[in-house]
């Protein structure tokens, strides 16, 4: 098994051990940015929130991860995966600690936004073990670090209530909270002193130009502009939940302002990317520089479908399972929705294990189809279904779902590896973009219509695939003395 041959519990192998430092770091940054939800009925009772006010508290949770990805992206390339997670453990630690410390409900709203920042972090470490690894095992390792670290989700969820009624009093919320934010802050620095960039000797690879993608063609030029406006589209859909036709958390006012502010930087961001490309419009770029950009667009597409819609899926089942199955307590509810979450632990890496050993483009096909034929089951459940054979359903769904979240970070480092940090972030803020979607479709359908948008969407999926073109023998980088270096990518 995949796990075997990268030999998980050597940890004088100095990958494994970065992979060990890398994923409980991806696992803390879960744990923190949605530390809030398992604690939202405390939080609620001690602010007298109403139920738009704690809506909109959920909106906001995400709202900032769709920029921050690509700008997290764009960073790791620049200075390298070990400074930026270690900051961002630091400021995501410090964000929590202010959260838990606040006497508002407008402070609240605003530093549950600013959270959404370290939900970023999980691009940062596609790029760290991208670097440690072979071509051969990196989608079992990407499969390791993403399942195990995205448990962060889930280990929150089941302890920080427990943590919480341990410190008793109408503050137990607070030293919850607080002490997750302490742990990250720590973590950051132990993160600094044991993880290094690469391995010793190899050369940390970055992009000549800092601002956007580097394409090698005209038309991947606007095809890579085009791809960006559906993340200033989910944004603006965000802006308008906000709003007094959603929740009612911003005036007509500052609705309007945020619209033109996307606008602009989306203007700023398409400057940004010319400046970055205009010398290879110009001058065209060496044939064995090159690649295609349809790889990026295809990956962002499918991680819009399976993390989009594990994200989407997660917020809204444990309700599911209660408005379908009438005698389910909200604990019983949230129980049996767990088990969506849980199949992280090995879902992911058998995505990652099965793209290495059968091939790229044939696991994404495969994964998609079956997250595509899962969600259609799930449509067809209603109350007259066994309760257990509706669960099963729901993990074995989610098991396409979170191997296809695998299959697709096993090729992310595999495109450019200069520019993967952008790359891992561009199809990570597609995730959220997928999410604002399906749970935008959610609001105005009922769970049937939901599913069954998910699945006709996976369809899509598929038929996009099978246009992205299997990695095949060498991927070349520049080094600093302008000599070419060709990295294995089969």
């Amino acid at each position: 098994m995949s796990t075997d041959r990268l030999r998980l519990l050597n940890f004088s192998d100095e990958k494994i051990k970065t992979l060990h430092v890398t994923w409980f770091a991806f696992f803390l940054t879960f744990v923190v940015w949605f530390s809030h939800a398992p604690l939202m009925v405390f939080i609620k009772e001690a602010f007298d929130l109403t139920t738009p006010e704690v809506k909109a508290l959920l909106i906001l949770n995400v709202a900032l991860t769709i920029p921050s990805r690509i700008i997290i992206g764009t960073l790791v390339d620049k200075y390298g995966p070990r400074s930026i997670y270690s900051m961002l453990l630091v400021i995501g630690g410090l964000i929590c600690l202010a959260f838990a410390s606040a006497q508002t409900y407008e402070q609240l709203a605003l530093l549950r936004f600013l959270s959404g920042f370290i939900g970023a972090g999980f691009v940062i470490g596609i790029r760290m073990v991208g670097e440690w690894f072979p071509a051969k095992q990196v989608g079992v390792a990407e499969g390791v670090y993403g399942g195990w670290g995205n448990f962060g989700s889930a280990a929150g969820a089941m302890s920080l209530p427990t943590i919480a009624l341990m410190f008793g009093g109408d503050d137990g919320w607070r030293y919850a909270l607080g002490m997750t934010g302490c742990m990250a802050i720590i973590y950051g620095f132990i993160y600094y002193r044991v993880a290094r960039n690469t391995p010793k000797g190899s050369t940390y690879f970055k992009p000549k130009k800092h601002g956007g993608l580097e394409v090698t063609s005209k038309t991947d030029f606007f095809f890579y502009i085009g791809m960006n406006i559906p993340m200033y589209a989910a944004l603006a859909v965000l802006t308008w939940k906000l709003s007094p036709t959603g929740v009612g958390l911003l005036t007509d006012t500052a609705a309007t302002a945020l619209y033109i502010v996307l606008f602009v930087l989306f203007l700023v961001q398409v400057r940004a990317i010319y400046h970055v490309n205009e010398e290879n419009l110009k001058h065209g770029v060496p044939e064995i520089q090159r690649y295609k950009f349809k790889q990026v667009a295809v990956l962002n597409v499918s991680y819009f479908v399976t993390f989009g819609s594990e994200l989407a899926v997660v917020s809204m089942l444990p309700l599911f399972f209660m408005d379908t199955f009438d005698n389910l307590s909200p604990v019983q509810a949230g129980l049996l929705a767990s088990g969506f979450a849980f199949m992280n632990l090995v879902a992911r890496p058998t995505g990652g294990h099965l793209s290495d050993t059968i091939g790229r483009r044939k696991t994404l096909s495969v994964l998609i189809i079956g997250l595509a034929v899962g969600y259609f089951i799930l449509s067809q459940i209603t109350s007259g279904w066994w309760i257990p054979l509706a669960v099963v359903a729901t993990m074995c769904c989610s098991f396409f779902v979170q191997a296809g979240e695998g299959a697709v970070f096993a090729v992310v480092p595999l495109v450019k590896r200069r520019m993967t940090g952008q790359i891992a972030g561009m199809a990570g803020a597609y995730g959220n973009v997928g999410a604002v979607c399906y749970l935008t479709v959610l609001s105005f359908v009922d769970y049937s219509t939901f599913f069954m948008v998910i699945s006709a969407s996976a369809a899509v999926c598929f038929l996009l695939v099978q246009f992205m073109d299997e990695p095949q023998g060498q991927m070349a980088e520049v080094l600093p003395d302008g000599t070419v270096e060709l990295i294995d990518v089969q």
